[in-house]
């Protein structure tokens, strides 16, 4: 493999390598536009005991990150967050859960690990930049959306502060995914075939329910209908979300039926058989933990966000209010949970986001 060659002092960058092909693709792209580039990759879950023994991939993971290496001849840099993972994200993913809440770990994993902890240590070791294989673009220390709309990953980074953004790049960015494959194909990366990951940030592939049931005890209720007619039994109303549907256990009874509400004090789930029922639709919400990438200048601001990930762009208005901000949406919205990230942007600009109470 060729890389150009250039005269200037070359930019050190860290490249946050995960052993799949876009961090892989963005180390190769920085490596051809003329960077002194290293890679770094985070140990941050190794489940050695109980259910999810088998499930954790990081040693395979940092295999396929070492074949990437070698091949790019590149130092990799190993570092083990653990201790700091299970106290940032675990805790606070289980915490929120037994509250009633929907907390997105994948939010919280980027804003304390890859760009808390990793971000610190690159900048403590004398690196220009951190690297990493987000679906987003970076242009005057702003966040915007990827050119590939189904990929795109601001949702999961708008924590991200603009003098944070001086010194991170996205070298894919602005590509498609299937041209990112073809690239590492092209390249002959290693990992090239390999298939994408999915499951809990930097865990792996780990049922949902059966994660939870590790730390929050089932605790029996009942599942009673708008009228108060008890339809069956639940497992504890942290294990569901407002607006889910499935694994209910109430068919044959009507339906279906959405979660509309959850009693956390009763231990009560409360269903509907009408998607547009009031209590599952809401048109006003309140942020807390809020995040300003470029704090607007005035209010109320009128823009556009989701409240979940590839979710259609909504359109809303902002209201900032004595204690945090009000947001107005144009149109009714299904099955807001308290604790989702709602996500802010001005045409493809992220603005920030913040934590629905």
């Amino acid at each position: 493999m060729r890389f150009k060659k250039s005269l200037k002092p070359k930019k050190k960058v860290l490249v946050a390598l995960s052993g799949g092909i876009d961090s892989a693709v963005s180390a190769a792209l920085l490596l051809e536009q003329g960077y002194a580039v290293e890679a770094a990759f985070m140990k941050n879950w190794s489940s050695t005991e109980g259910l999810f023994r088998n499930e954790c991939p990081w040693l395979d993971d940092r295999r396929e990150a070492l074949k990437v290496t070698a091949f790019l001849n590149i130092p990799l840099h190993t570092f083990d967050f653990e201790k700091e993972y299970q106290k940032k994200v675990m805790q606070y993913f289980f915490r929120e859960y037994k509250a009633g809440r929907t907390p997105n770990p994948d939010v919280m994993c980027n804003k304390e690990i890859k760009f808390g902890l990793l971000y610190g240590k690159a900048m403590k070791m004398g690196f220009d930049y951190i690297a990493t294989g987000h679906y987003a673009q970076s242009k005057a220390n702003n966040l915007f959306r990827s050119n590939d709309e189904f990929k795109d990953q601001t949702y999961f980074i708008y924590n991200l502060k603009k003098e944070q953004l001086k010194h991170i790049l996205f070298p894919i960015g602005h590509l498609k995914k299937a041209k990112v494959r073809t690239l590492a194909r092209k390249l002959g990366l290693p990992n090239a075939e390999r298939k994408e990951s999915m499951g809990l940030c930097f865990v792996g592939k780990i049922r949902l329910d059966q994660f939870l049931f590790q730390k929050l005890k089932p605790k029996t209720g009942k599942i009673i209908d708008i009228k108060g007619n008890v339809l069956g039994s639940h497992k504890g109303t942290s294990f569901y979300t407002l607006g889910q549907r499935q694994g209910l256990g109430i068919g044959g009874k009507g339906g279906p039926y959405y979660i509309a509400k959850k009693d956390i004090k009763k231990n009560l789930l409360i269903v509907t058989e009408n998607p547009h029922d009031k209590l599952l639709e809401l048109k006003e919400i309140h942020l807390s933990e809020i995040n300003w990438i470029d704090h607007p200048s005035k209010f109320p601001l009128i823009c556009k966000g989701r409240f979940r990930h590839q979710q259609t762009l909504q359109d809303l208005i902002i209201l900032k209010e004595k204690n945090g901000y009000l947001v107005k949406f144009k149109k009714p919205q299904f099955a807001i949970s308290s604790g989702q990230s709602l996500v802010l942007y001005k045409g493809k600009e992220c603005l920030g986001g913040g934590v629905i109470i």
